[in-house]
């Protein structure tokens, strides 16, 4: 019998991994229902969905790794992180999705969300009021109109698959809907810095693509992060992770 694999746990969520097949148990429905239905309209590879009985998603494994993880190197070649590049803009071309996503939020929410978490940084010592200021004022830029795209959500590195240089599939689809394409962007390149120009190459040149834009949602996404990293058991600080990605926007 297969050995029962717990890939990720916290108090919102649960996979573990049996064979080549994965259980997601999430305790809020409405989250199932948009992966469900996010994976089903997405014009890019997905996992197959074996079947879905709430609180659990069971879907098949991908072939191929993933491109890396935050904090560690990243095992994927340029031409593979152009591919994922490329998949993205597939994506973001796709018709509108019916929901707003994560990367959907109003821009007054976002900001309202975004100075008190700031305060909470400084108040609860997590984080100096220094680089609290600083990462703030770099995250304004983010904070502007945008053209509503068929975005991730949650696109980390972690989250997309290849094989060699073809990308053989996207998980994790619950923050999926309709939102900004440069946060998909920016989440993908978080702590990969060096590589924005290939997955940029691969995405295409034919838009204007703002890097102060990308690098306020690397500030921005971090500082949103940092508090809940350390209450539900990873760790932000750890190398290269999100509070150094702070430091390196400095």
């Amino acid at each position: 019998m297969d050995e029962v694999e717990v890939v990720v746990a916290h108090a919102e969520r649960t996979t573990l991994r049996v064979g080549d097949v994965f259980l997601k148990v999430d305790a809020d429905q409405a989250r199932l229902d948009v992966e469900v239905e996010a994976m089903s309209l997405a014009p890019v590879p997905t996992p197959e969905v074996l079947w879905c009985r709430p609180p659990v998603l069971a879907i098949a494994a991908l072939p191929g790794t993933t491109l890396g993880r935050l904090g560690g190197p990243s095992t994927g070649s340029p031409t593979a992180w152009a591919a994922a590049g490329a998949a993205i803009r597939t994506l973001h071309d796709a018709p509108l999705p019916p929901r707003t996503g994560r990367a959907g939020r109003s821009t007054a929410a976002l900001a309202a969300e975004l100075d008190e978490e700031c305060e909470r940084l400084v108040t609860h010592g997590l984080l100096p009021a220094d680089l609290v200021t600083r990462s703030r004022r770099v995250a304004e830029a983010a904070l502007r109109p945008w053209t509503p795209a068929f975005t991730h959500g949650d696109l980390q590195i972690a989250h997309v698959f290849v094989d060699g240089d073809d990308v053989t599939g996207i998980i994790d689809w619950s923050e999926a809907g309709q939102g900004d394409a440069l946060y998909d962007l920016a989440t993908f390149t978080l702590g990969h810095e060096k590589h924005l120009d290939h997955v940029i190459a691969g995405y295409g040149t034919d838009i204007d693509i703002d890097l102060d834009v990308i690098r306020a949602w690397w500030s921005l996404r971090s500082l949103l992060a940092v508090r809940w990293l350390s209450e539900h058991g990873f760790d932000p600080f750890a190398p290269g992770c999100e509070v150094d990605v702070l430091k390196s926007l400095m």
